[in-house]
């Protein structure tokens, strides 16, 4: 009974973590190594399937559908799902690269998502209220008619005081980065509870903004992450009307306390570890000397029972809204942490002492299966407790968007996606300029497997490591790292022939780029699919 219980916990607790599951970086222009402002978003929706949506006219008076529906990756590519409203449209749309939370138009303009958590009374479902704006809906909305981050944050907080905001990720608020060539902000949106009408009058959702400094980062795991807000401070500050009177109104925040109002306190509930062990890695990794960080490191004697299992869950105002980075951080810095498994640290799953078995010399060693994606059946079968990590099996796909103001809007902007897992999937670069997307990128049924699909084809080879993760990762990994090192290697080679080609005609610039972007992902995805079938032969039951 007692073991009973303990898995219905685990079960629960993993089902709360589950929806929480995205990584938010982002790396002001003066903190980042080339100047660039970088965003990223690791682990989002399910429909990982991206293509070019062009610029369009409308006409004028015409209306736009507000769906419910866009994460859905069984859907046909065209089909957003069900029609929940609509708003106006506007005479002319911008091209943008569409997905489960689309994240980057033509003119560098990105986003990237993480769903976080706020108290129970602010919760609301389509059962329970009139609201319609989903996250990914509105994140659509802003990248088709805007090409600033200012005025994208305005946007979409409009629009979710107007239609209220609809959570579709589980019951959780959310947080955006938004970022252009010259600002980047951080959007936090909470919703209003049950029983919210539009012929209330009153805001359908509750939400705040913060612009990051240039020579500052920051990231969110599916945290709320802003603090003190100056109202009075436009040019770092923006605020919905209700801001702080929904805490006074709930008895959340006395205004005669004396103690000043911190957004963070007032509308997120006690911190989760899922948030903390990651708030706890970004600033051991990125700023390791700004403060004395809890120490979560693993020690020799870790094995010998010697480390403890619980500890003291620091509250999430340990932690700044940002920090200036000790050395300037890269692309690659960023790709690096997303594909972080804790390793290391005692939340490192391949550390469980149930790894350890007998070498058959009287000693113990860690099993070859040792991995740090356990599914949910082996954590029952193991009574192992599942840690959050950066990377995860089954991520959907994320991507590092590196936006620069320096070049021209088709070149600028590089949009590094990977498929499925970061820790075994090469990242590709798409340009903002590419005027369409490789079919393999655009290929995904979870129903229907397909050997023309890049998903399926990473996804295949994630699972085989589950049979031997030790050396099996190293196998990929060896194929993954040179083939991604190439890429990177041959970035300014590549940018300077299409700045030839630019000069002369921009469309020529932009179909070379499409061209390069597309045939690293039909390379990709066939390395992979032989990758497999290597996998296989080297580890079949025919092999000690």
């Amino acid at each position: 009974m007692k073991n009973f219980i303990r898995l219905l916990t685990i079960s629960f607790l993993l089902f709360s973590i589950q929806s929480h599951a995205c990584t938010i970086i982002a790396v002001g222009k003066k903190a980042s190594k080339d100047g660039s402002n970088i965003i990223s978003h690791s682990d989002a929706g399910p429909d990982s399937r991206i293509f070019v949506v062009p610029a369009m006219t409308f006409e004028p008076g015409a209306k736009t559908a507000v769906y419910w529906g866009i994460q859905d990756a069984t859907l046909p590519l065209d089909n957003d799902g069900e029609i929940l409203g609509y708003i106006p449209q506007v005479r002319q749309t911008y091209k943008y690269f569409h997905s489960a939370y689309s994240q980057v138009n033509e003119y560098q303009l990105g986003i990237a998502e993480s769903t976080t958590a706020q108290r129970d009374a602010l919760i609301c479902t389509r059962e329970n209220g009139e609201q319609i704006m989903t996250i990914e809906q509105a994140q659509i909305f802003a990248l088709q008619r805007h090409k600033t981050a200012r005025e994208a944050v305005k946007f979409i907080g409009e629009l979710m005081t107007k239609y209220g905001f609809l959570p579709s990720s589980g019951p959780g608020s959310e947080t955006l980065v938004i970022a252009d060539k010259d600002e980047i902000w951080v959007l936090e949106i909470f919703g209003v509870g049950a029983g919210w009408t539009r012929d209330s009058g009153k805001p359908g959702a509750i939400w705040a903004a913060k612009r990051l400094p240039e020579d500052q980062a920051t990231m969110v795991p599916n945290w709320s992450i802003i603090k003190q807000i100056d109202e009075d401070d436009t040019d770092n500050f923006m605020v919905s009307d209700n801001y702080k009177q929904e805490a006074i109104d709930r008895g959340w925040y006395n205004p005669e306390s004396g103690k000043p109002f911190i957004w963070q306190e007032a509308y997120a509930p006690l911190p989760a570890e899922y948030a903390t062990g990651r708030f706890w890695l970004f600033h051991q990794t990125f700023a390791p000397n700004l403060k004395n960080w809890p120490d979560r490191f693993v020690k020799d004697n870790y094995f010998k029972g010697m480390q403890p299992y619980f500890q003291t869950v620091e509250p999430v105002s340990y932690y700044p809204f940002s920090i200036q980075p000790e050395k300037k951080m890269s692309v690659q810095d960023v790709i690096a942490f997303q594909r972080s498994t804790f390793e290391g640290t005692i939340y490192d799953m391949t550390l469980y002492p149930q790894w350890m078995v007998p070498d058959g010399e009287g000693g113990m060693v860690q099993s070859p299966m040792a991995t740090p994606f356990p599914d949910s059946e082996m954590r029952k079968a193991m009574e192992i407790t599942y840690r959050r990590p950066v990377a995860r099996h089954r991520g959907h796909y994320g991507m590092v968007l590196q936006i620069r103001d320096w070049l021209p809007d088709e070149i600028g902007g590089v949009y590094w996606v990977y498929l499925d897992n970061p820790y075994f999937c090469p990242y590709i670069p798409i340009y903002t300029g590419n005027l369409s997307v490789d079919e393999t990128y655009k290929t995904y049924n979870p129903e229907a497997y397909s050997e023309k699909s890049a998903r399926w084809a990473y996804d295949f080879v994630g699972n085989l490591c589950r049979l031997r993760f030790q050396p099996m990762s190293k196998d990929v990994i060896a194929k993954r790292d040179p083939f991604e090192q190439n890429i990177f290697d041959k970035q300014a080679e590549i940018e300077k022939e299409a700045m030839k080609l630019h000069k002369k005609k921009p469309e020529k610039a932009q179909e070379f780029l499409t061209k390069y972007s597309n045939g690293l992902m039909q390379e990709a995805t066939q390395m992979y699919i032989e990758l497999r079938n290597q996998l296989i032969t080297d580890y079949t039951n025919n092999h000690e």
